[in-house]
């Protein structure tokens, strides 16, 4: 079985193409079999993108979005935050090479796009980190993603994430206090909570 956090370039391909739009932009998306949420950009995602567009106090700096899937929550920070870089990784080809195909169908270049489990293939550091974490890859992956933002974010820095309750946000709050030292849920909607965490 096909499971969209893992790597199978054998899966019979299906294309579905769909508009929407991210933090007051209309983008353009393809998606296929084995990637998340293909048909629509999921509602985590979209609650995700307007809590960290509309942060007031959002730190300054390049952003991260650990498991990009075919694009949504980057590519719309990308093209809402025009000055800023916005590195994306994902394990799963398939979905990062769509979402080269959504950046450049978009007309965003200010993002790169990479392969990389969790933080393995990532350099440097960041003002903000955002995820809508593979919780289907298991709990360890979820809180490697969790814990590792903390090395990869600058001193003021700012970890987003989106998980629903019924899928371990209480318990990923838990984690990211006692790695952060503190953090809060900063929006509930529809039994999806946005996390929040600011390295000290």
């Amino acid at each position: 079985m096909n499971h969209y956090y893992t790597n199978d370039p054998t899966l019979a391909h299906d294309e579905h193409q769909f508009s929407f739009e991210l933090a007051g932009h209309n983008l353009t998306f393809t998606a296929d079999n084995g990637v998340f949420s293909k048909h629509t950009i999921d509602f985590g995602s979209r609650v995700l993108i307007d809590v960290v567009a509309a942060d007031p106090a959002l730190a300054a700096g390049p952003v991260l979005d650990v498991g990009c899937g075919y694009g949504p929550i980057g590519l719309a920070l990308a093209a809402h935050f025009k000055d800023r870089h916005v590195t994306m990784s994902d394990v799963n080809e398939r979905a990062l090479g769509l979402a080269t195909r959504n950046a450049q169908a978009n007309g965003i270049e200010n993002v790169t796009i990479l392969e990389s489990s969790v933080y393995d293939a990532i350099d440097g550091q960041f003002g903000v980190i955002v995820t809508n974490p593979p919780v289907r890859a298991g709990k360890a992956v979820v809180t490697a993603i969790l814990n590792g933002a903390f090395d990869h974010l600058v001193p003021g820095g700012q970890l987003f994430v989106v998980l629903q309750k019924k899928q371990g946000a209480p318990s990923a709050l838990k984690t990211m206090k006692e790695r952060f030292g503190d953090a809060a849920v900063v929006k509930k909607e529809h039994g999806y909570y946005i996390l929040k965490a600011t390295r000290a």
